[in-house]
């Protein structure tokens, strides 16, 4: 393989992930997050850093949904509006900024900003790092079901 043959693969590869990630957001800004669930990977790792109860790496697309995704929106009076900002992509890496609102059903507002850095493979999210307000957390939402139980 020579080098304009490389680049071009990974011109590519950008740009599919592109796409693949801004397909996924709009929809997501129109409500439906089907697209998002659906293109996480079975080993699929959702890592929110910080010092919050839900600050933690969600291990598999399953734990991402039952453990983060479901005791999350259970807390919102939805619908949850989404409205992407910008998306920048290189390679197997794709970052997202946007901003999300809702009210929760304790009545407080929970309107935040995110940076997502995806690591993509094959078509499929791999890996999310989730920058947000973390002071915002801990001021409006409750702690995951997990945490709460061992608080008790």
């Amino acid at each position: 393989m020579n080098a304009a043959s490389a680049t071009t693969t990974t011109t590519d590869i950008t740009n599919a992930n592109r796409q693949r990630l801004q397909h996924i957001m709009a929809e997501l800004d129109k409500g439906n997050g089907k697209p998002f669930v659906d293109a996480m990977a079975d080993d699929f790792c959702w890592t929110i850093p910080g010092d919050t109860p839900w600050s933690r790496s969600y291990r598999g697309k399953q734990a991402v949904v039952s453990e983060l995704l479901q005791p999350l929106y259970a807390q919102f009076v939805l619908p949850y509006i989404s409205t992407t900002r910008s998306i920048l992509a290189d390679g197997d890496r794709v970052v997202v900024e946007f901003e999300g609102k809702v009210t929760t059903k304790a009545g407080k507002a929970y309107n935040n900003r995110y940076c997502y850095v995806f690591r993509m493979e094959g078509g499929q999210m791999k890996e999310l790092m989730e920058y947000l307000d973390t002071a915002l957390v801990l001021e409006a939402l409750e702690a995951p079901p997990a945490v709460a139980a061992l608080a008790a």
